[in-house]
């Protein structure tokens, strides 16, 4: 394969697609997890999804290895970030007469 071969060929790679519509993208595991645990704290946590890490002596460091590692986890960690943003906006949006 010559030099210019290989240019050509990586420029025609398509673009990521932008995701200015994911409320997820861009934030860390991390981020969301320590936002949920402010809101929510580790038992209502817990009670919310039933996790052993949440509900046994419960910490950050722990709780991220574990979602790292399980992705149905993590799924209903993303689900339940979603949902408390989805809350926050319905409390701030002004009611609106029918």
């Amino acid at each position: 394969m010559t030099e210019e071969s290989s240019i050509t060929r990586t420029s025609m790679s398509p673009a990521p697609p932008v995701q200015s519509r994911n409320p997820l993208h861009g934030l860390t595991l991390q981020a969301i997890l320590t936002a949920l645990v402010d809101r929510y704290g580790w038992a209502d946590l817990a009670q919310r999804i039933p996790i052993r890490c949440f509900s046994s002596d419960p910490s950050l460091a722990s709780s991220l290895k574990f979602l790292r590692k399980t992705p149905w986890a993590r799924e209903k960690v993303e689900s339940l970030y979603l949902f408390m943003l989805r809350e926050a906006r319905r409390a701030s949006a002004p009611d609106t007469p029918r």
